[in-house]
């Protein structure tokens, strides 16, 4: 809709983060995934900003993994923890786009929060996501790779995909190696 896509283009201006997701620590939250996914993006040069609210309190491992993989690849991830109710309704204003990596959801209320503030979606392409709403660009939540796309995609960064030689260009490119 008009008043849509007016509130997302005057996000994006504005917007503290690229992307936000809410969500605890377990596994099935898929975080890891989503981590080494900014990782790859971050060997590729790209370096989006992502809020998380993770409590330190019942998911340290993950926090920590996360903390090393920052420090590491340079990696725009900011925790805020978990925050109350009223302050997460400011994230999703502050927020560009919500990822939600998540395997599987019995209810998915960030999913609805995020739909209600007009805030596009980036998610699985999984019947729980469906349910809820049409996410601007989908994924494999299993693969790192096919998440880096999606927010390739989201960000309008350019894939880099396989481009065969012709025939002749092969036959010369295999010739002038086999001269030297």
């Amino acid at each position: 809709s008009v008043l849509t896509s007016a509130a997302t283009s005057a996000r994006s201006s504005s917007a503290r983060f690229d992307f936000l997701y809410v969500a605890s620590g377990e596994a099935h939250k898929n975080h890891a995934t989503l981590i080494s996914a900014w990782a790859m993006l971050a060997d590729e040069g790209v370096f989006p900003s992502l809020a998380l609210t993770l409590s330190e309190t019942t998911s340290p491992d993950l926090v920590k993994h996360i903390e090393v993989e920052r420090a590491a690849k340079g990696l725009h991830i900011h925790n805020l923890g978990v925050l109350p109710h009223d302050q997460l309704v400011d994230l999703y204003r502050d927020s560009k786009a919500l990822i939600y990596p998540s395997g599987f959801e019995s209810f998915g209320l960030p999913l609805i929060e995020a739909k209600l503030a007009g805030l596009p979606v980036l998610a699985p392409e999984l019947d729980y996501v469906r349910d809820i709403l049409d996410p601007v660009e989908t994924f494999d939540a299993r693969s790192r790779i096919s998440i880096a796309r999606a927010v390739k995609r989201f960000l309008k960064k350019e894939q880099s995909t396989f481009k065969p030689m012709s025939a002749e260009n092969f036959l010369n490119h295999l010739l002038s190696g086999a001269s030297s």
